[in-house]
């Protein structure tokens, strides 16, 4: 094995540095969906006119997209590894469980408005009228609701965790 570092040595410096990716980005994914909330980006991107300033695509200006797009996809997939590479240790076992769940949840309501929302309020060619709006920004910020649970769930289980184990606990 090489300078004294077992095998059982490696997966748990692996999983630690899961356990970090799955903090970083579950942060970032809680702070980025709590700003869309507060500052209503919604909202603004649903009335915005298409323009060549500001085409109405998933990555056009003001989209929220381009600022997901680099660290969201890692999100599920880190918290599960993390939970993987670290079910041995009982004592952060719990909170790697509900990390992941949560992650999962989030992520599965994530997809739902990414397929079923999304296309029709943000992203048709021209801003809808406000009857067909106002109903899907409705659905937008409930379903947003439930992925901003998630990823604060998430976040809060992945960084207990995480701290169990730098503490040596876990």
């Amino acid at each position: 094995m090489g300078m004294g570092q077992t095998s059982s040595d490696r997966r748990d410096v692996f999983a630690d540095r899961l356990l970090g990716v799955a903090e970083f980005t579950h942060a970032h994914w809680f702070f980025g969906n709590l700003y869309e909330a507060i500052v209503k980006i919604p909202d603004r991107v649903a009335a915005s006119a298409a323009s060549s300033e500001l085409p109405r695509t998933p990555f056009g200006a003001g989209s929220p997209g381009r600022y997901y797009a680099p660290v969201a996809p890692l999100s599920a997939p880190a918290a599960v590894a993390a939970l993987v590479a670290g079910w041995k240790h009982s004592d952060s076992r719990p909170w790697l469980i509900a990390g992941a769940a949560s992650s999962i949840t989030g992520a599965a309501a994530t997809a739902y408005l990414l397929r079923s929302v999304n296309p029709k309020l943000f992203f048709s060619p021209q801003p809808l009228d406000e009857a067909h709006r106002k109903p899907l920004l409705k659905r937008w910020y409930r379903v947003h609701a439930l992925r901003l649970t998630a990823s604060a769930i998430a976040l809060a289980a992945i960084h207990h965790a995480r701290t169990i184990r730098l503490r040596g606990n876990g």
